[in-house]
């Protein structure tokens, strides 16, 4: 490029991207890097929060009547302390939105897959930078007015995560108008947020990145953001029907003959609660997929990555991952198995269950195999993408009986469901995201974290997780039912499981100063952690071989990258080094040596010449 036309470059950039101000920059921004950082903050906010709203449930089932430690005089004075039982029901249903719909998700898909995706296919931001702002300033509303239920007449939502009518249509509390109101605004930046993702693998991708040269982690972000996109409007359409019911008295999910406190219910007829129900487990069931997905993905780029070898089974993986977002359409009514529906339809349900548990074994499979023969390096991403793999094994098989109608009808309803799905969600997909932050930290940096700091985190979080879960299986097992503000105090049969909540409680105020030293190694890192080059990891995809740490303002990269090789060259034969990157291109075959041409042979004095020299000497 002659230097002319490269002083015509960077007018035309500079014409395109002027220096953004506060407000654009960092506010409304339209980059993806920070927007993905705008995401992960917010999510890591609600995070706690939601933890914190759970430690305090728990303090209330260890010890019912007893003061809430710290905040319990501020919260209720009137009960001396203690959580009443209506607060308990408003905190369990947030616990389990504020979790999911304010924390995974966003975490998983809004801040990774922003961040991480653009930069992995070789793209300079998203395909719709502003439609990316608006899914961001859709998210932050949507969490802010959940929050503000709190304050209002009636407190915040009781209906549980899942929003159940009648109950969610009768209850007199105006947080549970809010829920709803904060659930479009939620499921509206999910799907605008999955339609620029989808545009952006497909139409961004740089020269020489083919389907199958892109990184599984993106190969999991694009099925993630299908599963966004077809499953969430049912659920949009459920929750504007039921604000419907709660504000304009219409009667989408109320059926005849309701009662009320005792006194039948006016102008009600002609709904179905289990329309309601149906439309929300459409949604509910591949959203579990849309948690474990972005994690499976992150563990894969971390294995990989440390172990120095190709991941086994690369094609294999991502018609798995394809074929598992795909059945996670046709097994929501196990969901529903106490709802009365008949032994075929339920039969239908229970085998795809089982089917679904195919992909997902082959998945895990592969990357256990992916350790075998690897120079494995235990860093701390590392050691938290290990821990995933038992975590979300338990979480899978333990969902096993759950998907079967018979033992689902004694199982249903009791600890063991809370078990099982935190086991995916928790131990597995919360460890796994952690595992990513501590991974790509140095590129969003260009500092790395401490792995003392790392470690302590890591061991002090995977014995404590399991402390909290694993004893609701053995709940639950005993018939303990969920949703107890005194952990079952009040019954017979509970009575021999209730030493377990002490146990789950204090494991859980365990977890919770563990994660101290994760929040002062962020923040500490941040500021002055130990400075690494723009690929630590020595890791062969393109945001750490062509792109700067930190990635500076638009675009990116400096130069357009071309890739000629898969994302997991490591340890390739013959080569000087233990890593290939995507858009190193091969070494061009030496030369062959040009043919030596033949000696001439002398030619023959003529005769007599030799004797004429003498004369001449």
């Amino acid at each position: 490029m002659s230097s002319t036309e490269g002083g015509a470059h960077a007018h035309h950039d500079d014409h395109h991207h002027p220096v953004d101000g506060f407000m654009r920059k960092y506010v409304f921004s339209v980059d993806h890097k920070w927007i993905g950082i705008q995401y992960g903050m917010t999510a890591l906010i609600f995070l706690l929060f939601g933890f914190g709203l759970m430690m305090i449930m728990r303090w209330s089932m260890a010890y019912p009547g007893v003061e809430v430690p710290w905040v319990g005089q501020w919260l209720w004075p009137d009960t001396g302390g203690a959580m009443p039982s209506e607060a308990y029901n408003q905190f369990g249903a947030m616990h389990g939105t504020i979790m999911v719909f304010l924390g995974v998700v966003p975490l998983a898909v809004g801040a990774f897959g922003n961040y991480v995706v653009p930069l992995q296919v070789g793209a300079p931001d998203m395909a719709f930078p502003k439609l990316n702002m608006a899914s961001f300033w859709c998210y932050l509303p949507g969490g802010v007015i959940m929050l503000a239920s709190f304050f209002l007449p009636g407190g915040a939502a009781q209906s549980g995560w899942t929003s159940y009518p009648p109950l969610s249509v009768t209850i007199e509390a105006t947080g549970q108008t809010f829920w709803l109101i904060g659930m479009v605004f939620l499921i509206t930046s999910s799907l605008l947020g999955s339609v620029n993702t989808i545009v952006t693998i497909v139409q961004l991708r740089a020269p020489g990145l083919t389907w199958f040269r892109l990184p599984f982690f993106v190969w999991t972000q694009l099925v993630t953001a299908f599963l966004l996109l077809l499953a969430f409007p049912p659920l949009e359409a459920a929750g504007l029907m039921q604000l419907s019911d709660r504000v304009f008295d219409t009667n989408f999910f109320l059926p005849q003959g309701l009662m009320l406190n005792g006194d039948p219910l006016n102008n009600v007829g002609g709904g179905s609660a289990l329309l309601y129900q149906h439309l929300f487990w459409f949604l509910a069931h591949p959203e579990v997929y849309v948690l474990i997905l972005p994690a499976i993905g992150i563990v894969g780029e971390i294995i990989a990555n440390n172990t120095r070898k190709p991941l086994y089974g690369y094609k294999t993986l991502i018609y798995a991952s394809i074929f598992l977002g795909f059945m996670s359409f046709i097994v929501w009514a196990h969901h529903m198995f106490m709802t009365g529906m008949g032994t075929s339809i339920s039969a239908f349900f229970q085998t795809t269950t089982m089917i679904i548990s195919i992909p997902s074994v082959i998945i895990l499979t592969a990357l256990l195999l992916s350790l075998w023969g690897g120079s494995i390096r235990l860093t701390t991403p590392m050691l938290f993408a290990l821990s995933f793999l038992p975590m979300f094994a338990i979480g899978g098989l333990t969902g096993l009986p759950l998907g079967l109608i018979s033992s689902d009808i004694h199982l249903h309803d009791t600890y063991y469901v809370i078990g099982h799905f935190h086991y995916v969600v928790a131990p597995g997909t919360l460890m796994a995201l952690f595992g990513g932050i501590y991974y790509w930290f140095p590129k969003m940096t260009g500092r790395k974290m401490s792995d003392v700091l790392g470690k302590l985190h890591f061991w002090g979080s995977f014995v404590t997780l399991n402390g909290v879960f694993m004893p609701m299986f053995i709940q639950g097992l005993g018939g303990v039912s969920r949703r107890l503000f005194d952990g079952g105090e009040a019954y017979a049969h509970a009575e021999p499981y209730l030493w377990l909540n002490k146990v789950m409680t204090h494991s859980a105020f365990l977890l919770g100063a563990f994660q101290v030293f994760f929040i002062i190694n962020f923040f500490m890192s941040i500021f002055i952690g130990r400075k690494v080059d723009a690929n630590p990891w020595k890791a062969t995809t393109l945001e750490w071989t062509d792109a700067p740490s930190p990635p500076v303002g638009h675009g990116n990269f400096e130069h357009t990258p071309v890739v000629y090789r898969g994302p997991t060259e490591y340890s390739v034969p013959g080569h000087d080094k233990d890593f290939t990157p995507q858009s190193e291109p091969d070494p061009a075959p030496p030369e062959p040596e040009p043919e030596p041409e033949p000696a001439e042979e002398p030619a023959e004095a003529p005769a007599g010449a030799e004797a004429s020299a003498g004369e001449e000497k």
